[in-house]
């Protein structure tokens, strides 16, 4: 089974409510849809509309918030408001409804916006490579890490086995937490986001393995390997950071040799290290937003996020670090501005379509992982 495959499979559980965009709301003038999406909208007095960072314009210009995934999540518990339309992706969705009162509603535009990285790693496989790894090294010397960009059902895996969930802004947190309850960690599923971690605690390539689900045994590593292993890495990463090359960083030190290079820390070790900069979403707005008038950012992230911060910093010089094709999510370029009319128009005639319902067992144990990390 393929990773795409693999992603696909964590739509099965939503089929009830999955929306299709009917006929009529394909290639809707923009000045209409506009039109209609703002009426739909006063209507809606009891609905709040959550756009992620890295949604095109058309998009979050109708948004209450903007923000990244956890961050939308705690909006969306915070509002005083019935209806959650969460424009991003499944995965983040689902944290918002584990998150949010049983009175409300997450409602996804498009429930075709399924992050690959999320996909690749399902509980099962997790589960499954967690029974092969605690046959080499006792359950009590690992700690499962999860990045937030996991599905539901893999952070209540999680907290079964004593872990906790991170960002890209608290994952050293994280790391040196889980390294005092136990030897090793297990993270997943972004190995690129464990990768710099790691270096960044002062730990080496020596120190970690990389657990290839797709290998017959062990992840593709030996029984040794395992055991001297303080980190077991899963195989997945986020398709988009992860096209951005040691070159890309280059070829713009050669454009622009005063241009600052800030990435994602979701980047390969060796683009990081070749950047002026890395962090969170969170954490390169900033970087942008307080820099000098007149300076230059070349970013290493999703190409709507670097068209915003173009938009909202006239005075400085801000563009990405490849080509915008190379920048592009797919997934959360499924969330377009029709979907977002359709399931408007929907909920203001009293249908509920896309919306997100988290198992009550995985939504206990996803929160206990999210819990944990914020007490860290």
């Amino acid at each position: 089974m393929s990773v795409t495959d693999d992603a696909e499979l964590s739509l099965w559980k939503y089929s009830d409510s999955l929306g299709a965009l009917p006929e009529e709301y394909e290639d809707i003038p923009e000045e209409e849809r506009l039109e209609r999406t703002e009426a739909a909208l006063e209507e809606l007095d009891d609905t709040v509309v959550l756009g992620h960072n890295y949604q095109r314009h058309s998009v979050t210009r109708h948004a209450d918030h903007l923000g990244d995934s956890l961050q939308l999540s705690r909006l969306a518990g915070e509002a005083d408001a019935r209806n959650v339309v969460f424009c991003g992706v499944t995965f983040m969705a689902e944290t918002a409804d584990i998150v949010t009162d049983e009175d409300q509603r997450v409602i996804m535009p498009s429930m075709e916006a399924s992050c690959p990285m999320a996909g690749m790693a399902e509980d099962i496989q997790v589960d499954g490579a967690w029974n092969e790894l605690t046959e080499v090294v006792p359950a009590e010397d690992v700690t499962p890490v999860t990045y937030v960009n996991s599905y539901a059902s893999l952070k209540a895996f999680t907290a079964e086995n004593g872990g906790t969930c991170c960002t890209s802004s608290n994952a050293s947190d994280a790391f040196e937490w889980a390294l005092d309850q136990g030897e090793k960690i297990l993270f997943t599923p972004d190995k690129h986001l464990a990768h710099n971690t790691l270096h960044e605690l002062g730990y080496g390539d020596d120190d970690f393995v990389v657990w290839d689900p797709w290998e017959d045994e062990l992840g593709g590593n030996t029984p040794e390997e395992i055991r001297e292993a303080t980190f077991i890495l899963w195989e997945g990463f986020c398709q988009v950071h992860e096209r951005f090359e040691a070159s890309d960083v280059a070829d713009v030190r050669d454009a622009h040799p005063d241009a600052n290079v800030i990435v994602h820390p979701e980047c390969r070790r060796e683009v990081v290290e070749a950047a002026d900069y890395d962090g969170s979403t969170s954490t390169i707005i900033e970087k942008v937003e307080n820099a000098p008038k007149g300076s230059k950012w070349s970013i290493g992230t999703e190409i709507h996020l670097v068209k915003r911060l173009a938009r909202e910093n006239p005075d400085k010089e801000v563009f990405g670090l490849c080509g915008e094709e190379c920048m592009d999510c797919n997934a959360m370029r499924q969330i377009d501005p029709d979907f977002l009319l359709y399931a408007l128009e929907e909920l203001a005639d009293g249908n509920v379509v896309n919306r997100i319902d988290v198992d009550e067992n995985d939504k206990r144990l996803a929160e206990q992982a999210l819990d944990t990390m914020l007490s860290i």
